[in-house]
């Protein structure tokens, strides 16, 4: 048996649009309206079975749970403020200490009120304000309740696929000469707007949302001085076979797709928050079996991004590692290899704290609706109905015993 530290964090994560329901006064479900992206409706309705949900967590053995917060619900006009949303959120908090497992909650979780959205959102001069503002106002009411908050959810994914591929609000898709972006996904067919010029609204989102962590993280601290901030950075691992050019290659990659942001953030963050999914080897002549997704499986790659964020010497905690498998063929094998990898990067000295696996239920899985499923627990989207799958019980064994074969 492979064990892990004492105290170690255990569990499974959601964020709030794409398992809540219910929400309408935001980017994504204006853009629903629009025929742009697949209706929310009442998704995994979370919102109002969050108990339920809670419990089948803790019959799962989990003793964490990541979840976010809907920023329409908290500041559905600018400058006001819901209390209503608040109290809901502090009963998410209340139902999760009475079943001992510990919250770590995420502020930002890719979609906007409508009122940020349109008025410009993150190509905003004063993002970084508006953004604080809120963080604060949150951490205010919930620092009693949650010990553990990140500020941004994958910055870099959240710009490309809204400034680049067009795939994701406001859609806006960018080309350099003759060079169109575009995700293989297809989803990319639904920009609205193709140009040269959003590249560089690419870059200056970037650049807020990076300014927006930093003013936020200090809005935090200046009252609530002893929570962990940090911000949640997909990782996606580069490597490459013996030949210097792709080595370089994978080394420029590596920069652009994580150093470049982090560095411009790893000084204001407690902790860093790690999602990985996927893994490129220039050079590769390897065949992989491919996830619902049409990603190829190689769950052991988060040890190379677990030790490739340890340069920041941060405690690292996995925010989110999982797989698309609605058959549930793969997943038991995948977390299996996926905790191995966590477990050899610990071993060589990687100060991981926790494992949240993506995600608990079934849910909207951004502009691809409700077909791809990563849930440990299956949702019947016509019933409602929750029915836990086999493999959420082997990842259930390595919880309970805290370690993996």
């Amino acid at each position: 048996m492979k064990t892990f530290p004492d105290g170690f964090y255990w569990g499974a994560a959601t964020s709030a649009f794409q398992v809540e329901g219910g929400i309408t006064n935001m980017d994504w479900e204006h853009a629903a309206s629009q025929g742009l992206v697949p209706k929310l409706g009442r998704a995994a309705d979370h919102y109002n079975r969050y108990e339920a949900d809670f419990d089948i967590a803790k019959e799962l053995g989990h003793n964490a749970h990541r979840f976010s917060i809907e920023w329409a619900r908290i500041e559905p006009e600018e400058g006001k403020f819901n209390m209503d949303a608040i109290e809901h959120y502090k009963k998410v908090l209340e139902a999760l200490k009475k079943r001992n497992i510990t919250p770590f909650i995420t502020l930002w979780h890719f979609t906007l009120p409508l009122w940020f959205s349109e008025s410009g959102g993150f190509e905003r001069k004063d993002s970084p304000q508006i953004f604080a503002r809120y963080c604060a106002f949150v951490v205010k009411h919930l620092q009693e309740r949650c010990r553990y908050f990140s500020t941004i959810n994958e910055p870099n994914v959240f710009a490309s696929h809204g400034w680049l591929f067009g795939a994701w609000p406001p859609f806006k898709r960018g080309r350099l000469l003759w060079i169109k972006f575009g995700k293989p996904d297809g989803t990319w067919k639904s920009a609205q707007t193709l140009s040269h010029s959003n590249i560089l609204k690419y870059l200056r989102v970037t650049n807020n949302l990076s300014r927006s962590h930093n003013a936020a993280y200090d809005a935090i601290k200046d009252i609530a001085p002893n929570v962990d901030v940090s911000i949640v950075k997909h990782v996606r691992v580069f490597q490459a076979n013996w030949n210097p050019l792709n080595k370089l290659l994978a080394c420029i990659a590596r920069y652009a797709q994580s150093g470049r942001f982090l560095n411009q953030v790893v000084k204001k963050c407690d902790s860093i928050g790690l999602n990985y999914y996927r893994h490129t080897k220039f050079g590769d002549t390897q065949t992989y079996a491919l996830t619902d997704m049409g990603w190829k499986i190689f769950p052991e790659g988060i040890e190379f991004a677990l030790k490739y964020l340890s340069r920041y010497k941060k405690p690292i905690y996995i925010s989110e590692a999982g797989i698309a498998d609605a058959k549930d063929t793969r997943r038991a094998d995948y977390i299996q290899r996926q905790v191995t990898g966590v477990w050899n990067a610990i071993k060589d000295g990687v100060d991981v704290r926790g494992h949240m696996y993506w995600s608990l239920l079934d849910n909207y899985e951004l502009a691809l609706g409700y077909e791809k499923r990563f849930g440990l627990v299956e949702i019947n989207y016509e019933t409602l109905e929750r029915r836990i799958r086999p493999s959420a019980l082997v990842y259930k064994r390595i919880c309970e015993n805290n370690a993996v074969e």
